[in-house]
């Protein structure tokens, strides 16, 4: 229980952090063409770090280690044990070397893979991109090690250290853009040139932070008593155990290639459309995932327990009573949130990101974006819920199979929309593709005959509607309250000007609503309150 609560105070803390990154991009770059090309830049390794460092840890290592201990505490043999040794020598020397050859193969091929992003036509850009992608591209190998460090802690249920890396990664990109972007800027000239310095601070910092998350990850994978080092490539290719993590991850990468090559073909898209459609639409999402990380992963995570056990008994009407139930909190909450962020969307984008160079076309490509994207946060949250519902009943390959086929429908709108509506088409896409996966979710679902699929949409639909009614009712005066805000506060500093404007409309908001839920007498509202006091249990 300790280790969760931890977990869980680490992740928060990593995603508000992660906010003050780009906060601090924001801040250094604004949506200039040199935030593009760090976006573009560090997208490349970090795409490939989820692809195979994470999906291989959590997928297959960790299962395979944890068969390796249970064998060697089992029969408490020097043999098993060092079995156990070979494997995880094994592992780290085949990521090892598997990363580097790709890390080398990015850096002596960036100048011909960058032009797919970006407009070629612009060599200053497409030149500072390549470079900032051969400072980033090492970041695929620290990072590789680092998540092997995390699976062997987890491997041995020690959480902590793996969960505060990401808060330590996030506060070094922070500091070392504040520390080395006036060192770089000394000779500057103009705007543009710090900006593009800014970059270059930026991607230092994502390698050092790459590194120290491998670093601060060792002394506690010493402490465990596996102590690893590098083997043969003969030995590392060969070994029973990475035999068997390749055998197991191999299949989830066709899944998870999808889900990249989505985020591919929307950069390339993106970077393609013109300058600052790239980082506006990084901006715009930061928000939505805080957003999303705050409630959507905590139901999700609530109920997967609860889901898995009354599916192993059989109590399906228990089941379909949690599952709607989750689902119409779901709606609760997302649904007002993305009323009121469309009301306040651009006050709010102000008070995160504005600065001097975050300007005000900034804040206009970054709501064009916004708008659409809080559109989607319904569907978005809805599926983090409902995929647990598979889950439960050990099914992964429906709500891969939903997910392919959602990002499938994202791509193709993003081809069709990124003309006429530039970035907002790019996010609309994912709006879409999100639509279309909760409806996948659930014919999937309706394969379970023992599941009121009929009942729990229908539920979810009256109940959505009817806290849409609601939202728009609560928004009334919450307009009324902004527009004399503005006028009141305008001028006086971000904090004053945007920050008690998005304070006060939203206590207004708040008000309105929980007024007119208390009033209808909403069952949800005090089951809402009932799962946030069982998480803090």
């Amino acid at each position: 229980m300790a280790s969760g609560l931890s977990l869980s105070f680490f992740t928060l803390c990593s995603r508000i952090l992660g906010l003050v990154r780009e906060m601090t991009k924001a801040s250094f770059l604004g949506t200039s063409k040199f935030a593009d090309a760090f976006g573009i830049a560090f997208m490349i390794p970090n795409l490939l770090r989820r692809l195979f460092a994470e999906n291989s840890i959590s997928v297959a290592f960790i299962p395979t280690f944890r068969g390796y201990i249970e064998g060697s505490s089992s029969e408490k043999n020097s043999e098993n044990l060092e079995k156990t040794r070979e494997f995880l020598n094994s592992t780290l020397t085949l990521i090892s070397f598997c990363t580097a050859v790709v890390v080398v193969l990015g850096i002596i091929f960036s100048p011909l893979i960058i032009p797919i992003f970006l407009d070629s036509s612009d060599s200053v850009l497409t030149a500072e991109t390549v470079l900032l992608t051969r400072i980033m591209f090492p970041y695929l190998f620290v990072i590789s090690i680092a998540a092997f460090f995390q699976g062997i802690l987890n491997g041995v249920k020690i959480f902590s250290p793996s969960g505060f890396t990401p808060v330590l990664f996030n506060s070094i990109v922070i500091a070392c853009t504040f520390i080395f972007t006036p060192l770089l800027t000394k000779n500057a000239g103009d705007m543009e040139a710090r900006a593009q310095m800014a970059a270059r601070a930026m991607s230092f910092g994502v390698i050092l932070g790459g590194c120290v998350q491998a670093g601060f990850q060792l002394p506690f994978v010493l402490k465990t008593g596996w102590f690893c080092r590098f083997t043969s490539l003969k030995k590392a290719f060969t070994n029973p155990g990475t035999k068997k993590v390749i055998a197991l991850v191999g299949p989830t990468i066709i899944g998870m290639a999808a889900y990249q090559l989505n985020d591919v073909v929307s950069t390339a898209l993106a970077g393609k459309a013109g300058t600052g459609i790239v980082s506006s639409l990084q901006y715009s999402l930061r928000l939505q995932e805080l957003i999303l990380g705050i409630f959507a992963v905590s139901v999700g995570t609530v109920i997967l327990p609860d889901l898995s056990g009354l599916a192993k008994k059989e109590k399906w009407a228990e089941f379909n009573g949690l599952l709607s139930q989750a689902v119409k909190i779901i709606a609760l909450i997302s649904i007002p949130v993305t009323f009121y962020s469309l009301v306040c969307g651009k006050e709010i984008i102000s008070l995160v990101y504005k600065s001097k160079n975050f300007d005000d076309e900034s804040v206009r490509l970054t709501l064009s974006a916004f708008r659409f994207h809080i559109a989607g946060l319904f569907f978005i949250a809805m599926n983090r819920v409902v995929a647990p519902a598979f889950y439960a009943q050990g099914n992964t390959k429906s709500p891969t199979l939903a997910g392919i086929l959602g990002l499938v429908i994202n791509m193709l709108f993003a081809i069709l929309l990124i003309k006429p509506m530039s970035g907002g088409g790019i996010a609309l896409a994912l709006t879409l593709g999100s639509l279309a996966n909760s409806v996948l979710l659930f014919v999937f679902l309706r394969k379970n005959r023992q599941i009121d699929v009929k009942k729990v949409v229908g539920g979810t639909v009256l109940y959505s509607l009817k806290i849409a009614v609601f939202s728009a009712v609560a928004v009334i005066p919450a307009v009324a309250v902004k527009k004399v805000l503005v006028p009141v506060f305008a001028g006086r500093g971000r904090l004053v000007e945007f920050g008690i404007v998005v304070v006060l409309t939203a206590l207004v908001f708040a008000a309105a609503g929980i007024f007119l839920l208390a009033v209808s007498r909403d069952k949800m509202l005090l089951s809402a309150k009932n799962m946030v006091l069982k998480r803090k249990k």
